[in-house]
């Protein structure tokens, strides 16, 4: 956390993918946790971080689609953009198991797209 304290950020946003980023250190302590406050501090004016354990691939393909998204333009709003990736990986097809090229599982369950949220403006 020191190193990241003393960094002079001017970042749009700071994505902090790890599982459980939002969550405070303990009982009755704040949402977001110490990293997440020294992210602020550093000078980054949005972070988006994850409320429990989330599923590193529907994650990866979230987090590229929601930048493609936001660098497009449209929609305007880290927030919205947030939303239109979240609901078209809902709508995507889910993971195709390699080996048998069917469906494993459909990412529309909560635990894939859930646990992010965008935290400042």
């Amino acid at each position: 956390m020191d190193k990241i304290l003393a960094l002079k950020l001017n970042a749009d946003w700071v994505v902090l993918s790890a599982c459980n980023t939002a969550s405070g250190e303990g009982a009755g302590s704040e949402a977001v946790s110490g990293l997440g406050r020294a992210f602020f501090y550093a000078g980054a004016r949005s972070l988006l971080v994850s409320n429990w354990p989330a599923d590193s691939l529907a994650s990866r393909v979230m987090m590229v689609d929601l930048f493609k998204r936001y660098a497009a333009g449209a929609p305007t709003t880290k927030t919205d953009s947030l939303k239109a990736a979240m609901v078209a990986l809902i709508d995507s097809p889910g993971f195709i198991a390699p080996d048998t090229g069917k469906l494993a599982y459909a990412y529309a369950h909560p635990m894939f797209w859930a646990p992010f949220v965008l935290v400042g403006d």
